[in-house]
């Protein structure tokens, strides 16, 4: 039950990157790194990342940040099915 609000935290805050990060680039400012944006969401906050991606419409059309994001989906998913099967 405690791992459910951990990712709820971490996804809710991954959710805020994105957003101040959108905030940043309206305003011409200095931006929040990729790496830092890619980290959050793959700790665990994929859900956050995706939600912050299409409600801001943000970074959905730079193609090599999509890549790298969807290969953190597939790392994700690959790690949820090797773990069910094999414990």
């Amino acid at each position: 039950m405690i791992m459910i609000y951990i990712l709820l935290i971490i996804n809710f805050i991954t959710f805020i990157i994105f957003s101040w990060d959108k905030r940043l680039s309206i305003k011409h400012r200095r931006r929040i790194p990729e790496t830092t944006l890619l980290g959050a969401a793959f700790i665990g906050g994929t859900i956050g990342g995706i939600l912050g991606m299409f409600i801001f419409r943000h970074k959905v059309s730079k193609k090599s940040f999509l890549l790298k994001f969807g290969a953190i989906i597939l790392i994700q998913i690959l790690c949820i099915y090797f773990s069910e099967k094999y414990w």
